[in-house]
């Protein structure tokens, strides 16, 4: 269990309406109230479509809410301006996607320094970090390897790599062993865990996997756009 009651991540009341035509909307997220504790790690599950997707969107600013608030680190995240709002989104939450969105030009070094290059970083300082993150993921040998000449596990781990390259307080990650065989899976879920215990970050995880949710902290079941209970860990 994390070793703080301080709340770093906390969401009241969201909402959110998709148009989906004249005079009508789709209602995804119904009132969800969530708080989540500093070094806590939280796996939220649920059948497909009841919006885990969206409220991890919406948990990490890369999409507005129709009504609500969010607050990261005491910051009230949707009171920016889109500009302000993604430099800040860049400085403090990591983001691990079902499919890596790996720039496929670009080596895997140059796609984890791509976040620290945005955010201003040196590119020699930039240099350096994602050599320490890829080092971290197990890749040290695999620097100047494109997407295409790398595993289907191997991308992935350079998608957390590149999430961590600005050393965030918190990662959200939505069914990133989704597209990977069983074997794969496990090592991305143990290393995901051990750089949460390593680095002192807050992980947010949305899964499929059963397994995996019932290793986290707490594990909540969304159902119909709302969190409809927390479920029970059997150790």
């Amino acid at each position: 269990m994390p070793g703080t009651d301080e709340i770093i991540l906390s969401a009241r009341g969201i909402h959110k309406y998709y148009p989906t035509g004249k005079n009508q909307q789709l209602h995804v997220l119904k009132g969800i109230d969530l708080e989540v504790r500093r070094g806590e790690i939280v796996s939220v599950v649920g059948p497909s479509g009841v919006g885990k997707s969206t409220l991890l969107h919406i948990l990490g600013a890369l999409d507005r809410p129709s009504a609500g608030s969010v607050h990261l680190n005491g910051v009230d995240v949707f009171s920016m301006d889109d500009r302000r709002l993604a430099a800040f989104r860049n400085r403090t939450t990591g983001f691990v996607f079902q499919f890596h969105h790996l720039l496929p030009e670009f080596s895997a070094l140059e796609n984890v320094m791509m976040p620290a290059l945005i955010a201003g970083v040196e590119p020699k300082l930039a240099r350096r970090r994602a050599e320490e993150l890829l080092a971290q993921v197990g890749l040290a040998d695999r620097l100047h390897h494109r997407p295409n000449e790398l595993s289907g596990g191997e991308q992935q781990r350079v998608a957390v790599a590149r999430a961590l390259a600005n050393s965030p307080r918190i990662l959200l990650a939505d069914e990133p062993s989704g597209n990977l065989d069983a074997e794969s899976s496990r090592a991305l879920h143990e290393l995901l865990w051990r750089l949460v215990a390593e680095q002192g970050l807050t992980l947010v995880i949305v899964t499929h996997n059963l397994e995996l949710a019932k290793s986290a902290d707490r594990l909540l079941e969304m159902y119909d756009g709302r969190i409809c209970r927390e479920l029970p860990l059997v150790r």
